[in-house]
């Protein structure tokens, strides 16, 4: 059947006035902040007190746009006797955003948590080089990370959790094990004082009374 005539024309003006009768869905940014789903991908967060410098971020980039400067610091031995140990200590960690293609392959990667995605997007800048941000800008941007969703109510519970639950409960134990050690201590010594031996029922058995006593006792 061939098209009626105009027939295309009819409904780009019905599309038309179905949209010009709608409400307008227009954000005023940056007046009104819009509204990011919670895995938005703005920028990466750093939690550097979990880096380890193991560099595994900065080897899987595609981009290679992650710098990382580090010295080794020697930590003392814990125990006397004990040896010296050697730890990585953070100097630098960069992103530069203008290489970056937001694959987050480096927040998969990293085996401590310590990179994350944030939904802050409001980063640009007039001069590209200034695309390269240090640690600093990458850890205020770390509190902005939106906190991770619920787990299933049946699921297992975290091996991290159950294992901290159990320390904590150890502990609790141990402090409600002193504190009734304590108490048990101060009720002996209150009892202890309030039996000092007075008058004759201190007499050692077998000790003799005076005559006049057994007479007494006598009559």
């Amino acid at each position: 059947m061939a098209p009626i005539p105009g027939s295309g024309l009819a409904k780009g003006q019905a599309v038309t006035l179905r949209t010009m009768t709608r409400k307008t869905v227009t954000e005023q940014y940056p007046d009104v902040q819009p509204g990011l789903p919670p895995r938005t991908r703005g920028v990466i967060g750093l939690f550097e007190e979990n880096c380890t410098v193991c560099m595994l971020c900065a080897r899987e980039c595609p981009d290679w746009c992650i710098y990382i400067d580090s010295h080794k610091e020697t930590v003392p031995a814990a125990t006397p006797g004990g040896r010296e140990r050697s730890r990585n200590v953070l100097d630098r960690f960069a992103i530069d955003f203008s290489l970056c293609m937001y694959c987050g392959i480096c927040i998969e990667v990293c085996p401590f948590d310590a990179l994350f995605w944030s939904p802050e997007f409001e980063y640009a800048e007039t001069d590209i080089r200034d695309l390269t941000h240090e640690r600093d800008t990458l850890r205020e941007w770390m509190w902005t990370v939106p906190a991770p969703p619920a787990l299933d109510p049946g699921a297992e519970e975290p091996k991290e959790l159950a294992a901290a639950r159990k320390t904590a409960d150890k502990l609790a134990a141990r402090q409600e094990t002193e504190r009734q050690e304590t108490a048990r201590q101060e009720a002996e010594g209150r009892e202890a004082e309030g039996r000092e031996p007075t008058g004759p029922e201190t007499e050692a058995p077998g000790t003799d009374r005076p005559e006049t006593d057994r007479r007494e006792g006598r009559e």
